[in-house]
């Protein structure tokens, strides 16, 4: 599962200086790809409601077996999504489109990485592709595979 946050709508057009030129159609077709080369059924949703994210993590939860997710502006105020990732348990990427860590002072805190297996930020549209391999790793490595 592949779940967008807020304004990701926008891609292509928002800050391409922070968020590349790319479409967010794009980046799903990016996303779409580099699932089937890995062997993966994936579903992509983009959401500006945090209810609807939180939604979405508890419905398919019980069908994906590992989530890829950029919250977004979700990522520094939202306490539900992480809460939603926690109480499902579904092993999580967070991924940035931007390095967080470069950016202002108040999206350096992200409450997702505390409940994620991992973090990737600052590759552009490569940080999904990037995404998408390691939640791919973490299924073949629990299987016995990797």
């Amino acid at each position: 599962m592949v779940l967008h946050g807020p304004n990701l709508n926008l891609l292509g057009k928002r800050e391409p200086h922070f968020y590349g030129s790319d479409s967010l159609e794009a980046v799903n077709e990016a996303i779409r790809s580099t699932a089937r080369e890995e062997g993966l059924e994936v579903e992509i949703l983009q959401s500006n409601h945090e209810g609807e994210l939180v939604d979405a993590i508890q419905r398919f939860s019980s069908w994906a077996d590992a989530l890829v997710i950029n919250p977004g502006a979700f990522s520094h105020t939202s306490v539900a999504v992480r809460d939603a990732i926690s109480a499902t348990g579904i092993p999580t990427i967070e991924v940035h489109l931007s390095n967080i860590y470069k950016r202002e002072e108040f999206r350096r805190h992200s409450f997702v990485s505390a409940v994620a297996v991992g973090q990737i930020s600052g590759f552009g549209k490569q940080s999904y592709i990037l995404g998408v391999k390691a939640a791919s790793w973490l299924l073949k490595e629990s299987e016995g595979l990797a």
